[in-house]
């Protein structure tokens, strides 16, 4: 038997933590636009993050925690061995220079954890759910090389005021985009523990301390972040970072129409690569790229193996 109290005690530590490695992801690009200053740009993700999977009934969050391994005590205690074990990983990549996708970790470690316990894994939704989610930086790629056709690169400085704008939207929408697909990541733990109402929402004040929790994620992850997605990638123009964000978010709200969780962060990083192309592919610093290529790659078979490893020394230890 899994103590609430222990599910919802990680469940608003992993909120910092996703803040911390997802938060800066979001905010860093955007600051390097005049216009939006840090505080209103913390508020808006904020708000997003906490408001939009109350308003959506978090249809991405149920995905995670009753598709992927069955509801039940034995479905929550995977979750838990699959959360922890994705910022395990996470931590590990990160600190050997490889900085990864909170999400995809976290899709790996469930399905790892579910088999670790011997459950029964749905692998062909969790097949659906891959696809979705390698599909993502692509699709953010595609439609950030189709819009910077819009948006002349050489124009930043007549048409600022017009960047500006735009920037707010595309952020804006940005933020929406992530509150309604992966941002709801943070709320599994809390639905694992059975504090969902039968229409499948939380009480109103649990998105209020999960989005809290994200924010001050947010605020102590977003210098180390920006090194990698705010100026790693290329030296960016406000013309990129607009086009990248509109990219990135469409990208990633056809995703949770379908109710896949998919990483913003790897929707931003495509978008960034699609609207740089468009220029020259001499203009990304490749060698970042190929970084961050290769830890996603292994973050997922990586996840699947602790959190299965994880979930049966669990197991035998609980008898």
């Amino acid at each position: 038997m899994i103590a609430p109290e222990l599910l919802i005690g990680l469940g608003l530590a992993f909120a910092l933590i996703t803040g911390t490695n997802d938060g800066g992801a979001l905010l860093a690009p955007g600051l390097r636009v005049p216009g939006l200053r840090l505080l209103p740009a913390l508020a808006i993700l904020t708000l997003a993050t906490a408001v939009i999977p109350l308003v959506t009934a978090a249809p991405v969050a149920h995905t995670l925690t009753s598709t992927i391994v069955p509801p039940g005590q034995s479905g929550s205690l995977a979750l838990l061995v699959a959360f922890v074990s994705a910022v395990v990983v996470v931590w590990a990549l990160t600190r050997r220079g490889l900085p990864t996708s909170l999400t995809l970790a976290v899709i790996g470690a469930t399905a790892g954890a579910g088999a670790g316990l011997g459950l029964a894994v749905a692998w062909s939704a969790l097949t659906v759910v891959l696809i979705v989610a390698a599909l993502a930086p692509f699709v953010g790629l595609g439609l950030a090389l189709a819009g910077s056709t819009l948006l002349n690169t050489r124009w930043d400085s007549a048409y600022l005021p017009v960047m500006r704008r735009g920037h707010l939207v595309a952020f804006t929408a940005q933020c929406i985009a992530y509150g309604a697909n992966d941002g709801q990541k943070i709320l599994v733990l809390l639905l694992a523990a059975g504090l969902a109402h039968p229409d499948g929402r939380l009480s109103w004040w649990w998105y209020l301390a999960l989005g809290l929790a994200f924010a001050i994620g947010t605020a102590l992850g977003l210098p180390r972040i920006a090194r990698s997605v705010g100026t790693g990638i290329l030296h960016t123009s406000p013309a990129h970072i607009v086009t990248a964000e509109f990219a990135a978010a469409g990208a990633v709200l056809g995703s949770a129409a379908l109710g896949a969780p998919v990483s913003m962060t790897q929707a931003i990083i495509g978008g960034l690569l699609g609207a740089g192309l468009r220029e020259s592919y001499r203009r990304i610093r490749w060698k970042v790229v190929r970084g961050l290529g290769l830890a996603w790659l292994v973050t997922l078979p990586l996840a699947f193996t602790v959190a299965a490893l994880g979930a049966y020394v669990t197991a035998a230890v609980m008898g």
